[in-house]
């Protein structure tokens, strides 16, 4: 059998399964992932636990249970998911609760984010992300136009984003309230609500977010920090300047993956929400072009999902599919922007990239879904061209 040949069987063996272009782009996504996180854990790990790939192994054992998370959440139909949506959403805001409770919530660096199970600490705010697409999907599908006509329809969910918001900053998770903001205005919109009306809830929840961004000292501090990082660059301006170093150190080629100098000496956070600073040191413009193209690549084809999902009717898939689209598309750009000086330290990790079993987990089950959208489109697509050739 010829190589081209057995490309196109595993080529048509993929496409059983899911979107050969997601697949290979989520591949290259995580193996930059997986690479990157042994570069910047492997001395830190040898400090702190005598093991140098005490981080890599870790991040493993959450990775086959995220393979392990995709393939159920695959096999499990949307129409399932979209009863369930109310529920899972309110078990999302139960833990957000809990976190905020003593015993039950871990704080590091000042932000009670993580809710204890044992000895394993989960980032609610990830998974509630995931809650929070899967009921507004359903919200849409069961509410239908009136959604885009009546007020207080559209209202319902506005108030349930009020609520996740307020629990979020007191945890506090700036970062994640916007990126909750974001998903429900990008998700109403392309579900077609009048601008009018999301517009002007939208406006005032950031009005509000900025208001208590400007009266909150230490979100202020980083705020001034971000406009004039250099000013003060051994104190507030310190993560971000150096992030800037690392990122110009990089060149088109970069000085080599291990070889960053920042990621030892200089730079907090290496292996999760400036991990993109590190990548461009050591593998410059080229494997920074190389990252953007895969996550690119991915983003668009949870569009192209969603819009064959439209185009067969199936609402709540294709509103799934937008909105991991949206959620993987914003938090993207924002810890992007916030490695490069575009915008002030949130605290979000990179998708598949960052450390952290709670991201990864949570990424994998939105991959499951899109991988049960695009088995239920093509089904459905099929059963059509059937149809059409009986006839």
């Amino acid at each position: 059998m010829s190589h081209a040949s057995q490309s196109a069987d595993l080529n048509q063996s993929i496409a059983r399964f899911m979107d050969v272009q997601m697949f290979i782009a989520i591949l290259m996504i995580c193996g930059i992932g997986m690479i990157m996180l042994t570069s910047t854990t492997i001395d830190m790990a040898a400090r702190l636990h005598a093991d140098e790939f005490f981080y890599v192994k870790k991040q493993l054992v959450f990775l086959l249970l995220g393979l392990s998370t995709i393939f159920v959440v695959s096999r499990i139909r949307l129409g399932v998911w979209e009863r369930l949506g109310p529920s899972l959403l309110m078990l999302a805001i139960i833990c957000l609760i809990l976190v905020l409770l003593p015993g039950l919530g871990r704080t590091v660096n000042g932000s009670t984010r993580w809710l204890l199970i044992g000895p394993i600490g989960l980032q609610v705010s990830e998974f509630a992300k995931v809650a929070m697409i899967i009921y507004l999907a359903g919200y849409v599908v069961r509410h239908g136009t009136n959604v885009q006509t009546k007020l207080v329809t559209f209202l319902s969910p506005m108030l349930v984003l009020g609520l996740i918001i307020t629990l979020l900053m007191l945890e506090p998770d700036f970062g994640s309230a916007i990126v909750f903001v974001l998903i429900m205005f990008g998700m109403l919109f392309l579900s077609g609500v009048r601008m009018l009306p999301l517009i002007t809830c939208i406006s005032t929840v950031l009005s509000m977010m900025a208001i208590l961004a400007i009266t909150s000292p230490y979100r202020m501090q980083r705020i001034i920090a971000f406009m004039d990082p250099w000013a003060d660059p051994q104190a507030s301006g310190y993560q971000l300047t150096q992030a800037l170093i690392a990122v110009g150190n990089g060149g088109i080629f970069g000085v080599g993956i291990g070889e960053s100098v920042q990621k030892l000496f200089h730079l907090p956070e290496a292996h999760n929400d400036f991990i993109f600073a590190v990548l461009a040191e050591e593998t410059g413009l080229i494997g920074v072009a190389i990252l953007l193209m895969s996550f690119f690549i991915f983003i668009w084809r949870c569009f192209d999902l969603g819009n064959k999902a439209r185009l067969q009717n199936m609402t709540f898939a294709q509103n799934i599919a937008y909105g991991c689209g949206i959620w993987f598309g914003l938090q993207t750009v924002i810890s992007l922007c916030v490695n490069m000086g575009m915008l002030p330290t949130k605290g979000l990790s990179l998708p598949f990239i960052s450390v952290g079993g709670s991201n990864l987990l949570a990424s994998c089950i939105a991959i499951g879904l899109l991988v049960r959208v695009y088995s239920e489109v093509t089904q459905q697509s099929v059963s059509k061209v059937r149809k059409r050739t009986m006839l």
